[in-house]
This record gives C-alpha cells, structure tokens and sequence, in this order.
C-alpha cells in the first residue's frame, strides 16, 4: 500500500483491499445492515481507551461487546448503558479482579475463543491483545491501534531497566514470555483485514512492529468544558499523571533552574517524590496535586501555556489545553506532531523542543515568549476542533460504513 495512498485520510476507498471488494456472490447477496461486535481489551477503568469504545458505542448502537475481563466498578460504568459484556475465562480465574494483568501470557488464548462466527464486522479495541480474535474470510475485521504493546516492543528494555528485574529467575521468565508475545503478536496483526491508529506516530509503529500499514483516525476529544474564558495570568501549567514516560522531573527541573518563570504543577502519581525533589523548593515552583475537573479547566484556561515533556501515543491533554485557546509546548516526538500546528506560514499553536533535557524546555521557553503574541486564542481552539468527538464518530461510520458496502 502506497504511502501517497495514506495521505489521503478522507479517501476511505482508496484502503479497502482488493479481497475484501471481490467477496463471495453468497456474501455480495446480504442486503440487511451488518452485524457488529466490539472487542474491547479489559474494562476496569473509565480511561483514554475507553473513551474510543464509548463513541464506538454510540456509533453502532446495536453492536455486541466482548472483554476479556469486566471490574468497571458501578460508578464507571455509565456509558455501557447496561450494555452486557461477553467476559473470557480469564475474568474467573483466583485474584483476577486485583492481577488480572498477571495473566497476560494467557490473554492470547482467552481472546481467541471468543466466538464471534456470526457478525459480519469485529471492530477491535487493541493496545494489547483485543486484534487477535479470530475471524473467518467472509467477515472484516479492523483493528482501532491505541499503541502496540510498548513493553514487548520498542520499550521493552526501558519496561525491564524500571522494574529492576536484572536477572533474576522472574527476569529470565519476563523475558521469554516477551518473546512469546511478540511471535504472537506478529502473527495475529497479519490477521486484521484494516488497521486505524490513533496518531501518525501509532501507525509508524504499526509499520515498524507488524509490516502493516495503517489508516489515521485519532482519538475523540471531550472539548466541551475545555473553553476560551478568563484573562491570561502569568504561570504555566504543568499537569498530568507523574509516570516515568511523562518526564514531570525535567520541566520541574528546568522551572528551578531559571526561577525568573512561574510554574503550577497539577497531578499526583508514582514519580510525586522525583518530581518534588526535582523542585528543590524552589519558589517559583507550586504544587497543587489532584484537582478537580473545573479548577484544572481554569488552570488551562489561564496560563500562559501548557508543558508537555512525553513521548505521547497521541496526548488528549495537549487537545485540552489548545481547546482552552492555550498554546502547548511540547517534544517533538509522538502524537505532538500530530496536534500542535508550527508549520512555516501559519499561525502557530505552539512550539516544541527536540530533546527530553531542562536545558531544551528552557531554549522552547524562551522561543515562545518571543513569539507568544503570534498565537492567537481562537486559532488553538480551531486546531483542537479537529479531534471532536463528532469528527471522530464521522470518520468511523464513514469508514466502516464504506468497507461494508464494498463487503455487500
């Protein structure tokens, strides 16, 4: 599949292959409205892949779901809209609702004996082992990509350096059962009749893990309390999970260093002691851990702008942020490239830096200050429109609405 052919994201025909265009005249004959099941990996919190399922939901409302296991606690669970959920055996196994996730060499088989012989479509919500349920020639299979499993994959050294493992029996076994589940990785993504990822980065990783090209649909985007409102105030804001990936430390770290710009940091997580430490008490530098969901929209709605150090997959905050009119600084690796617009030519919505260091972030300051008057409130908000959740929901009907017509 040609490159050029991909660049093209609103030509949905121009990715149907040849195989699924020249069905069985049995097939050809179907006239009723396809049948739809929806693999989803593992319901257990209301987070960024389940935000994909519920529109998929809302798109195809008559869509049966599958999981390979179901703990969405009550409070949660409101957007399945009593929806039963088909659950695999994994879901009955002795502590499964705490270490489910200890199960993971066992998911392969659970996702396969999944029967779902009689649909015509299986859309897959996959970042782990949702893509390798089996499907017949007569049926479609798409697979939405969030990531391909980063720790057997491309971060699996950077996974085995942060849990310490070394060596050790435990060590060896983590290993070999990586190495299992890349073999089956691979193989089951040859399976998957059209892939969608989230980013242009997931789709290169698609590429890069399975020789698969893969169509561009990123994720949908509740903009609906992300607002323009307020004035400007002098601070940025740094917020998010405190991860490894999310590198908090080093936008801490480069705030203490200069101490001339002021920096409010909301979240909490793992890495809270790091990236405290990282502040060495510097006064420029406040704390205000978990907030609620509107004092984080006025915190975006009034800073100068927001500060983002990952590698995201995609980076639904950054989304936020523009929406709120509020520029983004960012690293300029992963979904950034897809969201913040420094194309020469155009209004800009933001500046990104090239390394994970203080030293960058503090250069990407002082470039968006010299340009800061450039970026306009109402340009940031268009660019985050584009990832709606009504674009995103257009776009899959669209998609899967024209495979079935090309499967008919």
């Amino acid at each position: 599949m040609s490159s050029s052919i991909l660049s093209k994201p609103d030509d949905v025909w121009a990715i149907v292959a040849p195989d699924v265009q020249n069905r069985s005249s049995a097939t050809a004959s179907r006239r009723r409205a396809p049948r739809i099941a929806i693999v989803h990996e593992w319901l257990q919190v209301y987070a960024g892949s389940e935000r994909v399922l519920e529109q998929l939901l809302i798109c195809f409302p008559d869509a049966d779901l599958f999981a390979i296991v179901d703990f969405m606690p009550p409070h949660e669970r409101a957007f399945l809209k009593g929806r039963k959920v088909t659950t695999s055996f994994v879901q009955k196994l002795p502590g499964a609702r705490r270490f489910f996730r200890h199960f993971l060499g066992l998911m392969p088989i659970a996702v396969e004996q999944f029967d779902v012989s009689s649909y015509d479509i299986v859309i897959s919500s996959n970042h782990a082992v949702a893509k390798g349920v089996v499907t017949g020639p007569d049926q479609v299979h798409i697979s939405y990509v969030h990531s391909p499993m980063r720790y057997i994959w491309d971060l699996q050294h950077q996974y085995l350096r942060q849990a310490q493992l070394g060596w050790s029996p435990k060590a060896l076994y983590v290993r070999w059962l990586f190495n299992r589940m890349r073999q089956w990785d691979y193989a089951s993504a040859q399976h998957v009749d059209h892939f969608i990822a989230n980013s242009s980065y997931i789709a290169r990783r698609i590429k890069k893990a399975y020789a698969r090209e893969a169509f561009v649909i990123h994720p949908p985007v509740d903009v609906t309390d992300f607002t323009i409102g307020g004035a400007r105030e002098d601070f940025y804001l740094l917020a998010g999970r405190f991860v490894p990936y999310k590198r908090a430390d080093l936008v801490v770290r480069a705030f203490a260093a200069d101490g001339s710009r002021r920096l409010v940091v909301v979240g909490e997580g793992p890495e809270a002691a790091r990236v405290h430490a990282a502040a060495g008490g510097a006064p420029n530098i406040e704390f205000r851990g978990r907030v609620p969901h509107l004092e984080l929209v006025r915190f975006m709605q009034s800073a100068r702008a927001a500060i983002f150090a990952a590698e995201e997959d995609f980076g639904i905050a950054m989304v936020e942020a523009q929406a709120c009119g509020t520029p983004v600084i960012a690293f300029s690796k992963g979904g950034a490239l897809d969201i913040i617009d420094t194309a020469p030519g155009t209004c800009p919505t933001g500046v990104l830096f090239e390394e994970q260091s203080a030293e960058s972030i503090t250069d990407a300051l002082s470039r968006f200050e010299s340009l800061a008057n450039d970026i306009v409130p109402e340009t940031c908000r268009a660019n985050a429109l584009r990832f709606s959740q009504e674009r995103f929901r257009d776009r899959i009907q669209t998609f899967v609405q024209d495979i079935a017509a090309a499967a008919d």
